[in-house]
């Protein structure tokens, strides 16, 4: 086995009974990491029901490879839930060093066709699934750092090319997943002072929530063109969330980074465009004339084009 980068290191990974949660909860082990599986074991649209047993396979799985695991069934939408699975970290293995925000459900609709339900369970279980265990982790760093035992600490987001290059047909996802990257940001600028790097991930990958999408001719080819390797394995993203959460990523925070198969991106975000300007206040006629030339002059952006830069399809 190569160097275990996350040697004792204590990682909680949300939605890691199945899919990209699952490889990034079995890479960590493997690197050493001591982690707490969390699952709800609900639907994939958000739906009624749980079940623990997906958690639990995930933590036999690492503990037959000699590892430390435990399951947490906590809600990471709750306030009080998500302080539990923190606090099951600490209470458990000492203390936390990677908070691994990956837990979320689809319910895509057209903006005519949404209901309300559909865009407050989606806006919850990942806006607020990712707020709140990330402010309850934070808080216990920030303590960690005032008492002198700043922890060399990480939380690592998930986004999507769904709110970074607006995927028509999710609203509510793209939304979501566009503040989850604004928040990263935010975020490792607040957290710098105790020793906590904040980073995401856009990663393409098969999942519950993709295979129809990617059942498709044209993603069926991609997933052929190389024998022997599917770009499309979730395992293929959980080397990045593991090094990212190792201590050899200091220095590394506020980035986006997307993945795909053997590919990895850096996102870039919002910058400001060309420009017109005047000293005092300009006049609706006078916009009329100009402000279609500055859009001509502006690049286009994904949504124009219909092309998403370095990404090819909706993501996990």
């Amino acid at each position: 086995m190569s160097k275990q980068l996350c040697k004792d290191r204590v990682v909680v990974v949300t939605g890691a009974g199945r899919g990209l949660g699952r490889e990034y909860a079995l890479e960590f082990a493997r690197h050493g990491a001591k982690v707490v599986v969390n699952d709800l074991g609900g639907r994939g649209d958000g739906g009624p029901g749980s079940a623990t047993g997906p958690a639990l396979e995930v933590v036999a799985e690492i503990e037959a490879m000699g590892g430390q695991a435990i399951a947490n069934a906590d809600d990471v939408a709750d306030w009080n839930g998500a302080k539990r699975m923190i606090d099951a970290a600490i209470d458990t293995f000492g203390g936390l060093d990677v908070l691994v925000n990956n837990a979320g459900i689809l319910r895509d609709r057209t903006l005519v066709n949404m209901e309300e339900e559909d865009w407050d369970a989606v806006i919850r279980v990942h806006m607020r699934g990712t707020f709140a265990p990330s402010r309850h982790a934070a808080a216990y760093w920030r303590e960690e750092s005032k008492a002198g035992r700043q922890r060399v600490a990480r939380i690592i987001n998930t986004s999507s090319s769904s709110g970074l290059y607006c995927n028509a047909g999710q609203s509510n996802y793209g939304a979501a997943k566009a503040g989850i990257a604004a928040l990263s940001v935010i975020a490792s600028r607040e957290l710098d002072r105790y020793g906590v790097t904040v980073n995401a991930i856009y990663p393409t990958a098969m999942s519950r929530l993709t295979e129809d999408i990617f059942a498709s001719p044209k993603w069926q080819a991609i997933r052929n063109e190389a024998p022997g390797f599917d770009p499309l394995d979730p395992s293929n993203a959980a080397p990045l969330v593991a090094w990212l959460g190792s201590e050899a990523s200091s220095g590394i925070t506020g980035r986006v980074f997307g993945a795909r198969g053997g590919r990895i991106t850096v996102a870039e975000g919002w910058h400001a465009g060309p420009r017109i300007e005047k000293t005092g206040r300009w006049t609706v006629e006078e916009l009329g004339d100009l402000i279609p030339d500055l859009v001509k002059r502006a690049a286009p952006n994904a949504l124009t084009t219909g092309e998403i830069p370095e990404v090819d399809g909706v993501t996990a």
